[in-house]
């Protein structure tokens, strides 16, 4: 992967920072911070008007969903839901999904995600539906496929699950999960926002039923998406206005529609996908573009292993240090989403002095609480964590590496 390139493409970056947040938030492609301004600038008008200047903007917006769906492989564009949040996507997916529910059906949540796929179903009981959790095993905090199975039942009737663990950064068979839940009659929402900075993301081949992730994290702006099954989406009630009907589709689930200045500026995102493999394949004029944009993932994976590794190797080493999650840099398992604890020090005393050295981690439970809380860390204040994306290099992972061995040796 030519790093500079990449780099080349992000403003922030040029400061002196290293930024290893990113799963709590990426920094922002120049060509998504133009499309904003130039949204604001030339077709800031309200849509649906018969004036050209709003007609141009509705055909934009339009064309920024279309590639929104080409970029996730749905099959139509009515499947692109667009909302501020993932949390609040899946919140109003779940208060219109239940809408169809009875008393005592069930829902399966799992004690690895992130809230916003745990709380907006669990909420659910007061309305008579039954929660189970599916815990993760306590030695590996992998999910394991059998547990799930005895979870599932005639009543169940959605099974919440993350893609990746925004903890772990562990890589769940999404795939082999949503043929057991579709073979139990049931439905799969998956949570893709620790997932989709690092892999393609591809729902017709997953055969999920709705997918939710969030562009700030993908180097994009505030603003969220969640994919749904045409025929899901159509037989749900809709949250907004009474006059929309079930055939107003996504428009039901987007109250107040969606902001158009960042939906628009989402083009960014999809076009440097198509630079970066023009770049990298510059004789692979032919490919089309799903094949384009598997194909820059699978460069980027290769590149986050590689710079991810020398950190795994240094912490899985250190006698007092224990990563939580697989201790491999292997990217068929994991992403470089990279948590660990310290046997005698708390896990924000060693981020607080990792601050002074201008290099961004972080500690906590990152809204991963009930994973924190089962694992026993809780007393350690939550796990320090590293995220790497393709945009880091080799000499930011020694440098942090240089001031860890400083604090921890």
């Amino acid at each position: 992967m030519d790093i500079d390139y990449v780099r080349g493409q992000f403003p922030a970056l040029e400061r002196d920072f290293v930024f290893m947040d990113n799963a709590g938030g990426s920094q922002t492609l120049g060509k998504v911070i133009e499309r904003i301004s130039g949204y604001l600038v030339h077709h800031n008008v309200q849509l649906g008007a018969s004036y050209k200047v709003s007609e141009e903007a509705g055909e934009k917006l339009s064309y920024a969903t279309k590639q929104i769906g080409n970029f996730i492989n749905t099959s139509r564009p009515e499947e692109v839901v667009i909302g501020p949040s993932s949390t609040m996507l899946l919140r109003i997916l779940s208060i219109s999904l239940s809408k169809q529910w009875k008393k005592g059906d069930e829902v399966i949540v799992t004690n690895t995600d992130h809230e916003a796929n745990v709380s907006c179903w669990t909420d659910l009981k007061e309305r008579g539906i039954n929660v189970k959790i599916w815990k993760a095993n306590p030695h590996t905090h992998e999910l394991e496929i059998s547990d799930l199975t005895e979870l599932l039942n005639k009543r169940t009737k959605l099974v919440a699950v993350t893609h990746v663990s925004n903890i772990l950064g562990s890589i769940n068979p999404i795939k082999k999960i949503a043929k057991i839940v579709h073979k139990a009659g049931a439905l799969i929402c998956v949570d893709g926002v620790a997932y989709a900075p690092h892999r393609a993301v591809n729902v017709k081949d997953l055969d999920v039923d709705f997918y939710v992730f969030s562009w700030y994290k993908t180097y994009g702006p505030h603003l969220a998406v969640m994919y749904g099954k045409y025929n899901q989406l159509y037989k749900m009630e809709g949250i907004n206005h009474y006059f929309f009907k079930k055939k107003d589709v996504p428009y039901k689930l987007q109250p107040g529609n969606f902001n158009f200045e960042l939906t628009y500026s989402l083009l960014g995102i999809t076009e440097y996908y198509q630079e970066f493999f023009k770049h990298h394949f510059p004789k692979k004029t032919k490919l089309s573009f799903r094949e384009q944009i598997e194909k820059t993932f699978e460069v980027i994976a290769a590149h986050e292993e590689k710079i991810s590794a020398p950190l795994i190797e240094y912490l899985d080493s250190h006698p007092e240090i224990k990563i939580i999650g697989h201790p491999v840099a292997d990217r068929t398992k994991r992403v470089p989403t990279i948590s660990f604890v310290h046997d005698s020090l708390k896990s924000d005393e060693i981020v607080e002095q990792v601050d002074n050295h201008r290099i961004g981690i972080r500690f906590g439970d990152f809204y991963a609480k009930k994973l924190i809380k089962d694992a026993g860390l809780e007393e350690k204040n939550g796990v320090v964590r590293v995220s790497l994306t393709h945009y880091n290099t080799k000499t930011e992972v020694t440098r942090l590496i240089r001031v860890l061995k400083d604090i921890l040796d």
